[in-house]
């Protein structure tokens, strides 16, 4: 028997009910540095969960709006499911975490698994036949420094990214901005026709952790670990060529064909 979804879970995880304001999710989003909460009816079930994406549609004017609008479903996952099958569960469509329920038919919340916790669990060692230019997203978008809030705000909506590397006009990788950067310091709560411009540079985390596309796997995955990120650029020759992310190597482990 493989690893139980119950031996890696978060446990006691952050929770909002589903006539919760949005401004509390976001606020417990921004200041526990979560990807997503669940969502709990009156009596305690799972009803979905809430995102850090979705808190990047949210102007601080909509403060009476509740998370029952902004309600994802997701996959159900018990404390006795494989974590192989969860991380296929996560894979599926990204998402940010599973809830962990009693069981199919008590759906109170035992705990939640996502990325992390499951990248916790992986053995490196395995990984060191693999490298980064075989897993790495070479598609990602890139940003400037001087480039404004709004306008990476509107490439993480559309795009789905968690976060984008920053770099100058000759490719060479600056920092990384994130979702969780722009909830944090109050960027998400810029209106599109207000005359501040925050840009960039003011809110990219530096430095800039980067691997080269020749490097094992195994090396990418220890990185992530050590200094508790979820991404990392690729650099070759100074220049961005890719971003690697904890979803990249879970589905390299996990992923179809696995």
């Amino acid at each position: 028997m493989g690893i139980l979804v119950g031996e890696i879970m978060s446990k006691d995880p952050v929770s909002v009910e589903e006539g919760d304001f949005v401004t509390r999710a976001r606020q417990l989003i921004r200041d526990n540095q979560l990807r997503g909460l669940p969502i709990l009816n009156g009596e305690g079930h799972v009803t979905g969960i809430v995102t850090d994406r979705d808190m990047l549609k949210i102007a601080s004017t909509r403060s009476n709006v509740t998370v029952s609008g902004f309600s994802v479903e997701t996959p159900l996952v018990t404390t006795e499911t494989d974590v192989v099958e969860a991380a296929k569960f996560l894979l599926s469509a990204n998402y940010a975490i599973l809830p962990v329920v009693r069981s199919s038919e008590d759906l109170r919340l035992e705990g939640v698994v996502s990325p992390i916790d499951i990248s916790k669990k992986i053995d490196p060692d395995k990984l060191a036949d693999k490298k980064v230019k075989e897993t790495m997203n070479t598609t990602t978008k890139t940003c400037g420094p001087l480039d404004s809030v709004t306008k990476v705000w509107d490439a993480m909506l559309d795009f789905d990214f968690t976060g984008m590397p920053v770099v100058d006009e000759k490719s060479k990788p600056l920092g990384m901005i994130t979702r969780i950067d722009i909830l944090k310091t109050g960027g998400a709560r810029i209106g599109k026709d207000t005359k501040d411009v925050m840009k960039v540079e003011k809110l990219m985390s530096t430095p800039l952790f980067s691997i080269s596309p020749e490097a094992s796997l195994r090396d990418a995955v220890k990185t992530m670990l050590d200094r508790e990120i979820g991404r990392i650029s690729v650099v070759d020759d100074g220049k961005l060529v890719g971003i690697i992310d904890r979803y990249d190597v879970i589905k390299a482990i996990f992923g179809e064909g696995q």
